[in-house]
């Protein structure tokens, strides 16, 4: 399939305490008392596993993780921080990303080669937003920027203006951002009855609301140039959110939209909107037909929600699968990840020593 092989998405699990001492500015002068948590979350319990098969992995447990399953290097994700963007002091959202940046070069970064970060960034107030994605790639070495789906009523969808300041230094240092679900606040899901029904809605609904607002608003036209990927929902809504976006563009875009001057199937097929494709989703031949075979990434989504044993059955069920081609597996599973991240073959080359081949 591929030679070297990239998780597009991989997670780590905070540690809320160190994360807190990484932060600086005012509020590393304060004392945080760990009854409360850091991140809000949505009240669905998030942290049950069975005795014994919670995967909690630092550095050196997701380098064993890779060589157990074949993956040469891992883009790492946050997991409770992904629900930043429902806090409500901008302030403390921001000192927050810094912090859980330092964290993450510190303890995973520094360890490897084969670990890659990704930027939180706190959409409450874009303009620091927009500095601490400089810092944190022009300093520490980041591939992406991250902006959570999930956010509170006060921060506005990311078709705002407000985000454009993101969105040109994203451009200016060729770096993609990525949209990604996370906690089910504010998404209109708290009358779902079980976790289950909440954890299937919560990432494709999020990421909807800001990919149409994005589109209707501009911004794919505005920044012709900036990579997002979509992330944790697979593939299989776009197709139907193509044809959904193209008739209500044709009715309403002359009157409603009059900053987009072309079609949304045009930014579709533009190669700069990312997905990652589940290894066995069904409608994958027709995504890729009808998307383009070169913007979907595969994500291991480890550690989340399955036990360690099983996650080592998906890059064999994509190796087997008949109706995709080995040159769009290959894609799918290097060249693509790498052509979103900008990875360099100075990266490709340290991953492979550090993993010994």
């Amino acid at each position: 399939m591929a030679e070297f092989i990239i998780d597009a998405d991989g997670h780590i699990m905070e540690d809320h305490k160190d994360i807190f001492a990484h932060i600086k500015g005012n509020f590393a002068e304060m004392n945080w008392h760990s009854t409360w948590p850091m991140f809000d979350a949505d009240g669905w319990q998030r942290g049950l596993a069975r005795k014994g098969k919670r995967e909690d992995p630092d550095a050196e447990r997701w380098i064993k993780f890779q060589n157990e399953n074949g993956i040469d290097m891992a883009v790492l994700y946050p997991t409770s921080a992904l629900a930043l963007g429902m806090i409500q002091l901008p302030a403390w959202a921001s000192a927050l990303a810094q912090g859980y940046n330092d964290w993450l070069y510190n303890r995973f970064m520094k360890q490897s080669p084969r670990l890659k970060g990704v930027a939180l960034l706190a959409p409450q107030d874009p303009k620091a937003a927009a500095l601490e994605l400089r810092r944190c790639v022009k300093e520490l070495g980041f591939v992406a920027g991250l902006l959570p789906s999930a956010t509170n009523n006060r921060t506005p969808l990311y078709g705002s203006p407000v985000f454009h300041e993101i969105y040109d230094e994203a451009q200016r240092l060729d770096v993609p951002l990525t949209i990604h679900g996370g906690v089910s606040q504010n998404l209109g899901l708290d009358r779902v009855a079980s976790f289950l029904e909440a954890h299937m809605l919560e990432h494709p609904v999020g990421l909807f609301l800001h990919i149409t607002n994005m589109m209707f608003q501009g911004v794919f036209q505005e920044f012709p140039k900036l990579r997002v990927a979509y992330l944790e929902a697979g593939a299989g809504w776009v197709p139907f959110m193509m044809d959904r976006m193209e008739e209500d563009y044709e009715k309403f875009a002359a009157r409603l939209a009059p900053n987009l001057k072309s079609p949304p199937s045009h930014f579709f097929e533009s190669g700069n909107i990312f997905v990652t494709m589940e290894v066995e989703e069904r409608t994958a031949p027709y995504v890729v037909k009808l998307l383009r075979d070169d913007v979907i990434m595969w994500a291991s989504d480890f550690p989340h929600e399955r036990e360690r044993d099983q996650f080592g059955g998906d890059l064999p069920t994509l190796k087997a699968r008949k109706d995709l081609t080995d040159e769009f597996k290959g894609k799918m599973l290097c060249d693509n990840p790498v052509r979103f991240y900008r990875l360099s073959e100075g990266d490709i080359a340290a991953a492979r020593k550090a993993k010994g081949n």
